[in-house]
């Protein structure tokens, strides 16, 4: 979770070592108690012509931004509905002023313009003339004294007088005033300088290149000063230089920096970043936190938000205090308005620079297979909650999963997707009309929905206390699967051939060399359905199956090698088996997690069963350092004492609230560490937090550092996080909120 501190201090080591339960006994379980969720608000400029400067908020709330057309303030906007930033006309004496700067002083805003120092509060009484014409640049004082400049000259102000006047040598970018010492420090690009008001000494403080902003920190122990490679930490009370410059940032060319609330706040050409108490950074890039990535100013705001000020508008962002629960609960809303196709978990597409109001849902290929996945999430809800709501979301998803089936002629054979007749005309290789003239489907089915069909098939008819549910659930395992077995375990598509990726029989499994992973994938999954039909219908011949492959075609050695084992095909092997083997599939690991669900819970004895989860927990092994929340908690499903509660727990929690496909862009970061390509497509020594990465679903490699479709679609909650959230509870590693 991000760790940003409201006005009340929450440790977030302490946040999360007292909401951790264990025994000897039990696996660990995460009681749901309030973290902090952070999201944006964003207000654009209309006109790209106008330059923003700085944004400030006040005492009250309102918020004032300055820019070459004058003062600014934000209109409407909301988390995913971005506002405007418009003329301020809210007190019509100002439009006459020319406002050079703006400021905070004592918690009220303050203006520059060409004859003084003003604001509109303490009853308008703050009126401080000077004489510098073209003054832009101010800063208060401990007695509503204040220090002006023009970028040269400097006049130091008391009661409508001119107490010292002075001139820098160098261009005057910012001044602060160190309330501790009763002095100003005063900004140029190669010097800071102090200015004493009690003998009116003005100096030389610090010298460094191409010093960029400035702020006091640490109580006023420290300055903090940016520069164009890095930031420097001064100690304050003797002008010497703290350690090395820092360049271990997002990104080195800093442009804006402040303190709030006890935390450092960056701003640079390319986003802003906080510093956290580990040393790393929360980075907040990319359009799904600000308008543009060009940071022009950082302010605190009201509530505990941070105003980023940018070249395109305005990212407040902010803070509130949430659960799981809670986190839970605003998905299920997103996935029920923005996601339902025909039943179907579907993405929202064509947008326009994240406008959800220009969206459509489109089909997709995997249509079963997102929806298996929501309407898991949905069973496991209700499992745990009784909810009538989940309940009728089952109802409502197992409809249009069952329809898969029944839409098109072939017995036992799911499509991939159907739509209204004439749709899909375009596509006619894999758009068949259906036998119902108004609706065509979509052909060529894998075998990442036939695992997923079977997967939630079992959640449903062993976890929801319906019997209707139950029936159709078990009628669809039996239906699925006795087309499997009566097509000698190949989907067979309407033109009475084997789909593409719908192949079980050995002779195409153990065609692949060992270390191939579809030879592994395809037996554990077999394995998986084979095992879910049997446990359902008790039919013997889907017993007789497994263990015929198992015991005579070497599955049970297939889907048990140890994972490290997979890698690239040897230099002998087929064109296709090469092919398969040129990198790591993490739609593979997907198929792997979904039929573990089967494999382990459903073992026909428990040798077996002991044997599943070696290899469940193998897997795991491989694949922890991406911190993939469904993969921890799915192998918690294996009873297993470590499972990594901690990294799904982080998971859940910095997973953003905005789903738009923003592109992000991170491998140019400086303070990441980059390791030598590899075949399972690690770049990074430590996976970055799911808010900095792309929208992805769970076959998406989280070591991806760029991605995104510039705000032209949103994704679902309903497969990438409602899953492994509800699947959690159901297993009671993650709790119900518990006390704050």
């Amino acid at each position: 979770m991000r760790k940003y501190l409201l006005f009340t201090f929450i440790a977030a080591t302490s946040l999360f070592s007292c909401s951790q339960k264990k025994d000897a006994d039990h696996q660990t379980t995460h009681t749901d108690v309030p973290y902090l969720q952070d999201y944006s608000i964003k207000y654009n400029i209309a006109d790209s012509g106008t330059a923003l400067y700085k944004a400030y908020a006040d005492r009250n709330g309102v918020i004032q931004i300055l820019s070459s057309k004058g003062l600014l303030h934000p209109f409407s906007g909301a988390m995913l509905y971005p506002g405007t930033l418009v003329p301020d006309d809210t007190y019509r004496p100002m439009k006459d002023k020319k406002i050079t700067s703006i400021g905070i002083y004592q918690h009220q805003l303050v203006y520059l313009d060409d004859k003084a120092v003003l604001s509109n509060a303490w009853a308008g009484s703050l009126y401080v003339k000077h004489s510098l014409t073209n003054a832009k640049v101010f800063a208060g004082g401990s007695d509503f004294d204040f220090l002006v400049s023009d970028g040269s000259a400097l006049q130091y102000l008391k009661n409508t007088q001119v107490l010292w006047e002075g001139k820098s040598t160098e261009q005057v970018l910012d001044m602060i005033f160190d309330s501790a010492k009763h002095r100003f420090f005063v900004l140029t690009p190669a010097q800071i300088f102090s200015f004493s008001p009690a003998d009116k000494s003005y100096a030389s403080f610090f010298t460094a290149d191409s010093i960029t902003c400035f702020t006091l920190a640490n109580g006023g122990k420290d300055i903090v000063a940016g520069t164009r490679n890095g930031y420097i930490v001064i100690d304050a009370a003797t002008g010497k230089q703290k350690g090395e410059v820092s360049r271990k940032l997002p990104w080195t060319e800093l442009t804006a920096i402040t303190e709030i609330d006890g935390k450092l706040w960056f701003g640079s050409a390319k986003g802003a970043f906080m510093l956290k108490d580990d040393g790393k950074f929360n980075y907040y890039a990319s359009k799904r936190w600000l308008p543009s990535d060009d940071v022009k100013h950082i302010a605190k705001g009201d509530e505990g938000s941070v105003l980023v000020l940018t070249g395109a508008g305005l990212g407040k962002i902010s803070f509130t205090q949430m659960t799981l629960e809670e986190k839970a609960a605003f998905y299920d809303r997103q996935v029920r308005l923005r996601h339902m196709r025909n039943g179907f978990n579907a993405t929202l597409s064509g947008m326009k620079d994240g406008d959800l109001g220009t969206g459509h849902m489109e089909d997709s290929d995997n249509d079963g297979l997102w929806t298996s996945m929501y309407l898991g999430a949905e069973a496991f809800r209700y499992a745990v909650t009784k909810s009538p709501e989940a309940l009728q979301n089952c109802r409502e998803s197992l409809d249009a999963m069952e329809r898969l089936y029944s839409v098109n002629p072939v017995k036992g054979f799911p499509a991939r997707s159907y739509e209204r007749k004439g749709y899909r005309l375009h596509d006619p290789e894999r758009w068949i009309p259906a036998p119902d003239p108004e609706w065509d489907w979509k052909s060529t089915t894998s075998s990442d929905e036939a695992i997923g069909h079977i997967f939630v098939f079992a959640v449903l008819a062993e976890l929801v206390d319906d019997e209707s549910i139950k029936t159709q659930s078990i009628a669809l395992i039996d239906s699925l699967m006795q087309h499997v077995i009566d097509n000698d375990l190949y989907l067979v598509d309407w033109d009475g051939k084997p789909t593409l990726w719908g192949k079980w029989n050995p002779e195409y499994v153990n065609a692949r060399p060992k270390n191939v992973g579809d030879r592994k994938i395809n037996s554990s999954n077999i394995i998986a359905m084979l095992q879910t039909a049997y446990h359902f219908t008790k039919k013997e011949v889907y017993k007789e199956k497994a263990f015929d492959l198992m015991n005579n075609h070497g599955y049970l050695e297939n889907l048990m090698r140890p994972m490290k084992e997979v890698g690239h095909a040897p230099e002998d092997a087929d064109d296709w088996s090469k092919m398969l083997s040129e990198g790591w599939n993490h739609s593979d690991d997907e198929m792997y997690f979904l039929g573990y669900w089967g494999l382990y819970r459903y073992a026909f004895n428990d040798t077996l069963k002991e044997k599943y989860k070696e290899a469940i927990i193998d897997h795991w092994e491989i694949e922890r350092p991406e911190k993939e929340g469904a993969w921890n908690i799915f192998t918690a499903l294996t009873g297993a004492k470590a499972f990594d509660l901690k990294e799904a727990v982080w998971y859940l929690q910095e997973y953003p609230l905005d789903m738009i496909g923003w592109s992000v862009r991170n491998s140019e970061r400086k303070d990441i560490e980059l390791i030598a390509p590899n075949f399972r497509g690690q770049t990074t020594t430590e996976v970055l937090p799911p808010d900095e990465l792309d929208i992805s679903r769970h076959n998406g490699n989280r070591f991806d550092l760029n991605g995104g479709r510039n705000g032209t679609n949103e994704y679902s909650a309903g497969d990438i996080w409602l899953l492994p959230y509800w699947m959690a509870r159901y297993l009671e590693v993650i709790s119900a909120p518990g006390n704050k």
